[in-house]
């Protein structure tokens, strides 16, 4: 029985996977980033994460590397984690906005519908979100079974049937002044009260 079962996981990791290939790909092929010098930034964790990050546009650090949550806010992230415990490989963090905006006219639209994508395939327990405009953006979406999410830092709410949610201010904007680091902190450990309550199986 056990054998069987690693071997369920094992395939359901493997299509997750390939599944989430098939969205880079779709990201890659971007036809407005092929008009700059700039790659669209891509998402980056495990395809099983229990918990994912959702930011909304990448800063230059990630537009410099193409990999969201890279760079100062991502060291951040991983502090944070650190701090309360979290497997770091446990996270798949993505950015609703994954590209550089080209023009006045160009939107983000079709790659931000693909997180509704990312979203079914890793079927996190919990989304952090990242900041009022991301927020906005989530609700926009069209995530099956779903529920608009409200701004209130560090409130657990429900989400979907199997996945709540946290907001929390801004990364981005949370670095480089005292209090709004404190805002982000009391926001986000709540994830760490979170991760405490969850069965150990």
């Amino acid at each position: 029985m056990r054998i069987a079962d690693d071997e369920i996981r094992e395939k359901y990791l493997e299509r997750a996977i390939r599944e989430l290939s098939e969205v880079e790909q779709a990201v890659r092929e971007c036809e407005s980033c092929q008009r700059t010098d700039r790659s669209p930034v891509l998402s980056s964790g495990h395809p099983q994460a229990d918990i994912m990050l959702i930011g909304y546009e990448p800063s230059a650090s990630e537009l410099s590397e193409g990999v969201a949550f890279y760079g100062r806010a991502g060291t951040a992230i991983l502090k944070s984690l650190k701090r309360l415990d979290i497997d770091p490989t446990t996270i798949y963090g993505t950015l609703l906005v994954k590209c550089p905006k080209v023009d006045e006219e160009h939107t983000d639209a079709p790659l931000s519908a693909l997180v509704a994508r990312e979203i079914a395939i890793v079927q996190p327990s919990v989304i952090v979100v990242n900041g009022e405009r991301a927020l906005g953006a989530l609700n926009a979406l069209d995530i099956p079974l779903s529920r608009p999410l409200r701004w209130a830092p560090g409130e657990i709410q429900r989400f979907t049937p199997t996945c709540e949610a946290i907001t929390v201010p801004d990364i981005n904007a949370s670095l480089d002044e005292e209090s709004a680091k404190r805002a982000f902190w009391t926001a986000f450990r709540q994830l760490g009260e979170w991760w405490n309550s969850q069965p150990p199986w």
